[in-house]
């Protein structure tokens, strides 16, 4: 868990979890820059439409709510700063 949070890209992982977390970075760091193409590694990973489809909609509600909660100025609980 602790490689996850540093650097997932070093943490022993399947082709499956690399290539989802991959998609999930690039969604959310440079949503605009996204292709058909980037759904390429998806697939060869096995995932089907409904797979990729909750992968992308998991990642879009997470930055959906955390930008609701820093436009309001929610501050996180105690247990999240560990």
């Amino acid at each position: 868990m602790d490689q996850l949070k540093s650097d997932y890209t070093k943490a022993d992982l399947t082709a499956g979890q690399k290539a989802a977390l991959d998609y999930a970075v690039k969604l959310t760091e440079s949503p605009g820059k996204m292709a058909k193409s980037d759904l390429t590694p998806l697939r060869e990973a096995g995932f089907d439409d409904r797979g990729i489809l909750d992968i992308n909609q998991i990642v879009a509600y997470f930055a959906y709510v955390n930008r609701v909660a820093d436009g309001l100025g929610v501050e996180l609980e105690d247990f999240w700063e560990k």
